[in-house]
């Protein structure tokens, strides 16, 4: 049985918070592409992570072998995820563009977890799930209302069909980084496999559009920061927090990310909230207090409710 779930609650939560900075810390580095943001920040900060868990790689490598699938899958993904991710904030403004990748990534995470797992759902993920993305909607609409006719040009509907494979594709990773903990693979080994090839995918488009970084010092400290801090601790923690709780909860409680994004969006790089934005983001925090609330009901007052919360091993 896999313990620690307040734990990894915790965790993920802080990861949420870190992710919530990125979009803030890019504006500071207006002349680089959103390619070269993604790149760095993915593909450095996944390499990292695999250099720390180096030891523990090299001795579940008959392991991963056997495991290549889902390693492919989700460094695929990891290398697709950040191009998308900032593409659609560069695009869409860094509010539309994270709630729609993160508000997303919940409903295509039980959606792959339906086909791919057969795994039910259960109501109280539901109803979270719904004052979530709620919340992210009415956020959307709030920051387009903030900015006159923002829906009907060409480059946000770009940006709001890349947040969607964002979305799905950090939906990927995470369904396919649980798989390999649940099959016995150590959380820190998985995330570091996968994210340490998902980096190296990204290499190349680091060297190719990564020229900019160089050409001031600002832009050199937002790469760092974003690899250091948002990618290599918070997708740490993400991995301690994923080994202890559902793919579909786990997406659920990064709803907490574009919150912290409009937040920073509002008070430092000026965007505006209105009114119906804020309604929206208490509703994405009723939503993280639904799904992590303590259950006062008893297994067989679950069961009248059709409250199943399934049991997971290790």
């Amino acid at each position: 049985m896999i313990e620690g779930k307040g734990w990894g609650v915790v965790a993920i939560l802080f990861a949420a918070i870190v992710w919530g900075t990125t979009g803030t810390a890019a504006t500071f580095a207006p002349d680089v592409s959103a390619a070269a943001i993604g790149a760095a920040a993915m593909g450095v900060g996944g390499i990292a992570q695999a250099l720390m868990a180096s030891r523990g790689i090299a001795r579940a490598r008959g392991v991963l072998w056997g495991q290549r699938r889902l390693l492919l899958i989700g460094a695929i993904a990891v290398a697709i995820y950040p191009l998308a991710f900032y593409g659609s904030m560069r695009l869409a403004g860094v509010t539309v563009g994270t709630v729609i990748t993160i508000g997303s990534a919940p409903l295509l995470s039980a959606l792959i977890e339906y086909l791919l797992d057969k795994r039910k759902l259960t109501m109280r993920w539901s109803i979270g799930a719904s004052f979530g993305l709620t919340g992210m909607a009415l956020i959307c609409v709030a920051e387009n209302a903030s900015h006159g006719d923002l829906v009907g040009g060409d480059s946000v509907l770009l940006g709001v069909f890349l947040g969607l494979i964002g979305g799905f594709t950090y939906a990927l990773y995470s369904w396919s980084a649980r798989k390999m903990m649940l099959e016995g693979t150590r959380s820190t080994v998985a995330m570091g496999a996968t994210f340490g090839l998902g980096g190296l995918m990204l290499m190349p488009v680091l060297v190719i559009s990564g020229g900019p970084f160089f050409a001031s010092w600002t832009n050199a400290a937002v790469g760092l920061y974003m690899a250091a801090v948002p990618m290599f601790l918070g997708y740490i923690a993400f991995g301690y927090g994923l080994a202890r709780v559902q793919a579909s909860m786990a997406t659920v409680i990064t709803l907490l990310e574009p919150v912290v994004a409009a937040v920073l969006a509002v008070l430092i790089v000026g965007e505006r909230l209105p009114v119906l934005g804020w309604i929206g983001v208490a509703m994405v925090v009723g939503c993280l207090a639904i799904i992590t609330m303590p259950s006062s009901f008893s297994s067989r007052d679950r069961i009248k409710l059709g409250l199943r919360v399934p049991k997971i091993s290790n």
